[in-house]
């Protein structure tokens, strides 16, 4: 229990009062329609009207949310600002895309509650002029705004309009259908089998957001939905007069033609704030992307592993950070994310592109990649840097005892941090705070060791001469192999030396058994908080979570940690 309210308190709280807030709007802005001013509208449309008004207000507060989670430079500097105060607070901030789907998907949800309540409304509305009888009192309703300077109820004016009219010829109506298009490309190029197949779809679709939100806050303006005036009510009590609706307007019936007026727009003052933070946000990207970003040396690695070697004025970084990579020569709109492989120590800063898409073989094409002669330095492409960005790996000095798993090229954010130990001990640093690393590396295929093979034979042969070898345990699974491979390992698997990283430590095959591994490192450091950070698929992370939470034993509590962006 002690290790799920460390992992998931704060979340499964902020996710509550996130919940709680969108349920009390939705039940406020509910009953605000069941008042005395909304009397003869709720003739008009009956429940409906609530029904439509009440997932607005959720829309407008869960608008306001969603660009927050993706003002990058605004959340380093939070994560940066509260890590020293509340290291569990600050980990929230590494699940922000989390909870910017969360969000989306709670807009989905309202917009959908919202557009299906004013079908029935506009519906309701045409009814009420196509039922042509004066003794009708939704009818009554709908006649009135005939007269010059007399506000209307009914924005259907005649019968002979239909509800598509209306929908394509006012702003409410035209808005509507507009942002709910945009809604829709946004979310469905979301999917995860788009984004990962056809990125750029999800990019350029994703920047529809412009549109959405220029749409939402003039939304309003058209004041279709109507109430009655105060000073209406003050001459028209729909109490007495609602049964008197034929003797509206006479002097001796105490009963003026009601008055109605639409409630002035709101959606801005929700959205305003977020929006501008965001444009500064963007702002503060566009100056990044004007510095200089000089690349000093490509590296190909095997398994078509790009290496960028980069260096730029004021750039400072952490262990584990990412940065964002534009190549104006292949796009100038498209930013990518990179998790930093160099070491704080050195004097440059390094990312391994993996290529496995459009932009990125662009990208290898650009460097040299398919080249056999070297590339001269000039040639090489123009790049813009955004960043470096926090991610949960950041904290990883803070654990006294630290797992770190990653899957594929996911072991770039771990090859910053242990050469980040390595220049550390190389220095005789005594402030290091942690006393153990547990390092787990699984890959399908054996090229893709070759590049990460260099920096562990380093680290293996520096712990080992400082007599330190117990610092760091390095367990490395290959998932999948080939009959000529296995052959060949079989071979070779009494060399002193393994025969396919050239560590001391032999490569394991198949995948690890979590529950011994946590098992294990519960009984060698009881009592102790273990930092377990995870680059890599969601399913593995599902397996890890679970693991975090379940070992509680021998006192030790796991603090679950994944990169998320």
């Amino acid at each position: 229990m002690g290790n799920f309210v460390a992992n998931e308190g704060l979340s499964i709280f902020v996710i509550l009062v996130w919940l709680g807030i969108n349920a009390y709007l939705f039940v406020q802005f509910y009953m605000n329609f069941l008042v005395e001013r909304w009397f003869y509208t709720r003739v008009l449309l009956g429940h409906a009207l609530s029904w439509a008004r009440a997932p607005a207000a959720c829309l407008n507060f869960n608008c306001m949310l969603i660009l927050l989670p993706v003002c990058r430079n605004l959340l380093s500097f939070l994560r940066g600002s509260i890590q020293c105060c509340s290291r569990t607070a600050a980990r929230q901030l590494d699940r922000n895309l989390t909870f910017h789907k969360l969000v989306a998907y709670m807009i989905a949800f309202h917009t959908a509650v919202h557009i299906i309540a004013h079908l029935f409304n506009f519906e309701y509305f045409m009814d009420a002029q196509l039922n042509r009888n004066h003794s009708h009192l939704p009818f009554i309703l709908s006649e009135i705004g005939n007269d010059e300077n007399v506000s209307f109820l009914n924005p259907i004016r005649s019968n002979e309009t239909s509800p598509t009219i209306v929908m394509f010829t006012t702003i409410a109506g035209l808005t509507g259908v507009v942002i709910t298009l945009a809604l829709i490309l946004i979310i469905t190029s979301s999917m995860e089998v788009i984004r990962r197949s056809y990125f750029e779809v999800f990019w350029y679709t994703h920047h529809l957001f412009v549109i959405f939100f220029i749409g939402l806050v003039f939304h309003g303006f058209g004041r279709i939905v109507r109430g009655q005036t105060s000073r209406s009510l003050d001459s028209n009590d729909p109490d007495v007069c609602a049964d008197r609706f034929e003797d509206w307007g006479k002097n001796e019936s105490g009963c003026a033609v009601p008055a109605f007026a639409g409630n002035p727009p709101m959606t801005w003052k929700w959205v305003v704030g977020p929006m501008f933070l965001y444009v500064c946000e963007r702002l503060v990207r566009i100056y990044r992307s004007h510095q200089k970003v000089v690349i000093t040396k490509v590296v190909m690695h095997p398994s078509k592993t790009l290496e960028l070697q980069m260096k730029k004025k004021g750039f400072h970084m952490e262990v584990g950070q990412y940065v964002f990579i534009q190549c104006p020569s292949i796009s100038r709109l498209e930013w990518h994310p990179f998790t930093l492989t160099s070491a704080p120590e050195e004097d440059y800063f390094s990312v391994h592109v993996r290529i496995v898409g459009d932009w990125t073989q662009a990208l290898y094409e650009a460097c040299g990649g398919n080249k056999s002669e070297l590339q001269e330095a000039w040639k090489l492409p123009k790049v813009a840097i955004d960043g470096p960005f926090g991610t949960a790996s950041e904290d990883v000095f803070r654990y006294e005892v630290v797992m770190l798993v990653g899957a594929g090229i996911g072991v770039t954010p771990f090859a910053s941090i242990l050469k980040s130990v390595w220049y550390k001990h190389i220095q005789n640093n005594e402030g290091v705070f942690t006393k153990k690393i547990y390092f787990y590396w699984l890959c399908p295929e054996t090229e893709a060791f070759e590049w990460f093979a260099d920096l562990l034979q380093s680290l293996e042969r520096q712990m080992t001469e400082k007599d330190m070898a117990d610092f760091l345990s390095y367990n490395i699974y290959l998932t999948r192999w080939k009959e000529k491979e296995a052959a060949h390992l079989r071979v070779h698997h009494e060399d002193e030396n393994d025969p396919i990283t050239g560590l001391k430590q032999k490569t394991l095959y198949g995948k690890p058994n979590w529950d011994n591994e946590f098992t294990n490192i519960a009984s060698t450091h009881p009592g102790s908080k273990v930092g377990v950070f995870l680059c890599g698929p969601p399913m593995l992370g599902k397996s890890l979570e679970k693991q975090s939470i379940s070992h509680t034993e021998a006192g030790v509590k796991f603090i679950f940690n994944k990169e998320n962006f």
